[in-house]
């Protein structure tokens, strides 16, 4: 397999001969596939920038921390000797502590160097100052002596003869260009920037080959098994660092993890959970057996609800995004609740919730319409680097990394501001978010639920809000209106169709609340107050049919508001009366009360009752 070199090594070289001085920033810290003698091997920076400029005639690294001062590299007798000669160190243990003005004319001596080709990498430069912005005299004076040898230096030609002119580099390793004085990078020509992304598919790939012998039962493999899990490892570490893939390599050795497990060792590498609820053998029963369960509580909503358990059974089967070429990185599954208010929307996420975790408050809820401001997204998402709050991260990336296996509820999603809803295509399509701190969530084990009413209320010709769908139209007019409604929001209210694109065919509507699940729907809350008063007093209630009729007839006469109308109607018509008329009764040794008359005068409701 051919080793790809590192784009910004490749870079590297070709400036050498026009560029003095490089900016190097982003994945600094990561791994580099360098080929050596005895093959191709994952080594750090520093390594693979000195067998890179090795080949090029290079005899000598200098490397300086604000830390540890300057020392030679490679740590050899033949480096050490030749530093302190050429540059008139003492390198005591190896290195030795010097002063910016001593670093500057350690600089200035490096560019004009010709008994032998040299660099000098800055490491941690991030940490040359503790206010970028507002340099001491000192620190003033480095920068701009090193922007003046930028400008100045030339290129040489070693007194060997040999090669080509070319420079003598200073490499500065940043965390971010910000570190550095901004006039450093803007005002000098001979200033390059390399910045090193996350490795590419191919640069995985072989580094997946290289590490392949380190997992169990590799060696014994056939060559489709092994060419498999390469694939696999390739695919799951999408947007990871070489460190990374060493660190799971660990990790499965330490879990005994073989070629067959890589899936569970790149999850508990992302989560931090070796245990996955999705793969346990109860969940099939449970969800096989879950349609009864879920429509006990959600009720009159059957066509969303066996839509909903099939992206679930999907989701269970590991087989979501399979249409795809890499997508064992998406959200386990995406589902998007449109309807009405009030009809079960937020009652099936939690139910969801119980059914898959066996705890309803697993769930993590966001009300969007706390984010309806674009700044507000910095509390979400997390603020950007350098802002006030960046190092704390957002609610969201916090959230999703301290429960990693969950159902993440975005309620009222069209009340978000447009720039924040960006953020989801990331997610939906990546499985992972990065915040301010460059910290990464994976969300990969998650199942996300949007909400919304988008579509019961459109805008006519004249821009009027008016009802686009009613209670008693037929469930497939229902559907049809509210699924356009929710593309021509997106597709041309917010021009963003690739978001609407991303959440794919998982928009499930809900239907009015018919009268028949009216009643269920009220007989069940009115056997919840029943369980309360019991709970509270050990009474036991009873009405007559006829005061039920009355209360049922007064609670379901207006379904637009769903499930919540029919509660908050009971509440008014009959909790709040039986509170006044109970806390005028003395309860005390009382075993049973019974609504024996509904009254209304002046528009407040009385009941009558009877204590035994």
């Amino acid at each position: 397999m051919t080793i790809p070199q590192p784009r910004w090594l490749a870079d590297l070289e070709r400036l050498l001969p026009i560029r003095s001085q490089f900016v190097v920033s982003g994945s600094i810290r990561d791994n580099f596939l360098a080929p050596l003698a005895t093959g191709p091997v994952l080594v750090p920076l520093l390594r693979a920038l000195w067998e890179s400029l090795k080949l090029r005639d290079y005899k000598l690294l200098l490397v300086y921390d604000p830390a540890d001062g300057i020392r030679a590299y490679p740590d050899e007798p033949a480096q050490r000797e030749l530093a302190e000669r050429l540059f008139e160190l003492k390198l005591s243990n190896g290195s030795q502590q010097v002063s910016l003005e001593t670093l500057a004319n350690v600089m200035k001596n490096l560019s004009t160097q010709r008994e032998a080709r040299c660099a000098l990498v800055l490491d941690f430069a991030s940490r040359l100052t503790r206010h970028v912005e507002h340099l001491s005299e000192g620190e003033h004076r480095f920068f701009v002596a090193a922007e003046k040898l930028s400008l100045t230096a030339a290129p040489v030609v070693p007194s060997s003869g040999a090669g080509l002119p070319q420079f003598n580099p200073v490499l500065w390793m940043v965390n971010r260009m910000q570190d550095l004085p901004s006039w450093f990078t803007l005002d000098s020509e001979r200033v390059a920037s390399l910045v090193i992304g996350k490795p590419d598919y191919e640069t995985r790939q072989a580094a997946a080959a290289q590490l392949a012998p380190l997992f169990a039962g590799y060696g014994e493999a056939n060559e489709a098994a092994r060419a498999q899990f390469i694939k696999n490892f390739t695919q799951g570490t999408e947007g990871m660092a070489l460190t990374a893939l060493s660190d799971i390599t660990e990790l499965a050795e330490r879990q005994r993890l073989g070629i067959k497990d890589i899936d569970d060792a790149v999850r508990c590498y992302k989560v931090g959970a070796l245990d996955n609820p999705w793969r346990k053998d109860h969940l099939r029963e449970k969800i096989r057996d879950a349609q009864s369960f879920i429509e006990d509580r959600v009720k009159g909503q059957h066509p969303a609800v066996v839509k909903t358990l099939d992206i679930l059974k999907r989701s269970v089967m590991g087989l979501t995004g399979a249409q795809a070429r890499s997508g064992g990185s998406r959200p386990r599954g995406v589902l998007f609740f449109a309807g009405p208010t009030g009809v079960g929307k937020t009652e099936l996420a939690k139910t969801l919730t119980q059914l898959v975790f066996g705890d309803e408050r697993a769930y993590l809820r966001f009300d969007m319409s706390e984010f309806a401001e674009e700044h507000t997204g910095a509390r979400l998402l997390g603020a950007p680097p350098g802002y006030v709050g960046f190092d704390a991260g957002g609610e969201l990336t916090n959230a999703v990394r301290e429960k990693p296996f969950s159902v993440v509820l975005f309620d009222e999603i069209e009340k978000a501001h447009p720039r924040i809803l960006d953020k989801f295509l990331q997610i939906l399509e990546d499985g992972r978010l990065t915040d301010g701190r460059g910290d990464t969530a994976y969300f990969s084990e998650t199942i996300l639920v949007f909400t919304s009413n988008l579509g019961i209320y459109v805008e006519d010709a004249r821009g009027n809000r008016v009802q686009n769908v009613r209670p008693g139209d037929p469930y497939d007019a229902v559907e049809s209106k509210v699924k356009e409604s929710i593309g021509n929001y997106f597709k041309f209210k917010l021009s963003r169709p690739e978001l609407l694109n991303r959440i794919g065919d998982n928009i499930v509507v809900f239907n009015f609340i018919a009268p028949d699940v009216a009643e269920r729907i009220f007989d069940g809350m009115l056997k919840n107050v029943a369980r309360r008063l019991h709970e509270e007093f050990k009474l036991q209630l009873a009405m007559p049919p006829e005061i039920r009729a009355a209360l049922l007839e007064r609670c379901v006469r207006d379904l637009d508001h769903g499930g919540r109308g029919i509660g908050n109607q009971l509440e008014s018509v009959f909790i709040n009366p039986l509170s006044r008329a109970l806390f005028e009764h003395d309860l005390e040794g009382k075993q049973r009360v019974v609504v024996t008359q509904i009254t209304e005068a002046d528009k407040v409701i009385t009941l009558t009752i009877q204590t035994a």
